[in-house]
């Protein structure tokens, strides 16, 4: 275990006592009497509050107690976090985008010179390319909030449709922003694009679902909604597109060295699922269900029509 690391994991075990001694960190961290003490004096200039009792049992007693002991990154961990940062900082809506940029100025200020400048050339020799937002979701914050707090919230959609909702997640993808919940007026699981929002209060109504609850209701959705099971043979670049794009209802496996995308969908995603599948190209093969096979072809001489004339 590296320096840096170890002492923060001292801090993170200090913070649980009122007094330790020496014994302590040398049988919980396998170190000499020497490299405690040197520990100690360390763990002193980073902010660790103490005083020492002399005596048989006396000790190293803790004068501030503190939720959050300080952290110590190496360069690595350093070059992760702000790597990590730039990657969220490009989506251009999210819960937390406005604690994007103080978040990024306070961890450089506490970075040496030399340490500032290897991250400034990380950020412009290490690029991250993602779908950028779609959408313009204007309550993510709100939605995030509901489903930590769970709470009962009434939700206007386009600006006519007002219902109350119990909410479990949000979930982002190609893009696009959902909420997942139950509808309670009708107690129906729905996923709703979160730029269909355009009013969110909460209600004095008393919650109907644990988060245990809308979890199980989630399961069973996914389990009974994707009825109509499908199967399709894949190339190997077939296989790569489909793992850089999924979705809950499809899986891949590998048979005798055949790769093959199966799953279910519900009637109502039949169409989506045609244009999904015309996505792949060349790179898919649609076995079963007929009515798949029927509808992709039927999409394909629509496009042929298009260059009829």
């Amino acid at each position: 275990m590296e320096r840096s690391e170890r002492l923060n994991q001292e801090l993170i075990f200090l913070s649980y006592k009122t007094v330790f001694h020496l014994q302590d960190l040398m049988q919980t961290f396998h170190i000499s009497k020497r490299t405690a003490l040197r520990d100690i004096a360390s763990l002193e200039q980073l902010g660790l509050a103490f005083y020492v009792e002399p005596g048989r049992y006396g000790g190293y007693h803790l004068t501030k107690r503190q939720l959050w002991a300080p952290v110590l990154l190496n360069l690595a961990e350093i070059n992760a976090l702000f790597f990590a940062i730039k990657a969220l900082s490009l989506l251009s809506a999210t819960p937390f985008e406005k604690a994007y940029p103080p978040i990024y100025q306070k961890l450089m200020a506490s970075l040496p010179l030399k340490e500032q400048q290897h991250v400034r050339r990380l950020q412009e020799v290490v690029n991250y390319y993602t779908i950028p937002n779609l959408d313009g979701p204007r309550f993510l914050p709100e939605l995030l909030s509901a489903i930590l707090d769970e709470t009962v919230v009434a939700i206007e959609l386009d600006q006519v449709n007002n219902q109350s909702y119990q909410l479990f997640d949000l979930l982002y993808r190609n893009g696009v922003w959902f909420f997942s919940g139950v509808a309670l007026a009708d107690q129906a699981w729905v996923i709703i694009r979160c730029d269909r929002v355009t009013a969110i209060t909460t209600t004095a109504a008393t919650p109907r679902y644990t988060h245990a609850d809308l979890q199980q209701r989630q399961r069973t959705y996914d389990r009974d909604h994707h009825n109509v099971a499908y199967e399709c043979t894949l190339t190997p670049q077939g296989r790569e597109m489909v793992e850089r794009n999924n979705y809950p209802n499809m899986h891949l496996k590998r048979v005798n060295g055949q790769d093959y995308l199966y799953g279910g969908y519900n009637q109502d995603e039949y169409d989506y699922m045609i244009q999904y599948l015309l996505g792949l190209g060349t790179n898919v093969k649609i076995n079963y269900p007929h009515a798949l096979q029927r509808g992709y072809l039927a999409a394909i001489e629509r496009i042929k029509k298009m260059y009829a004339n």
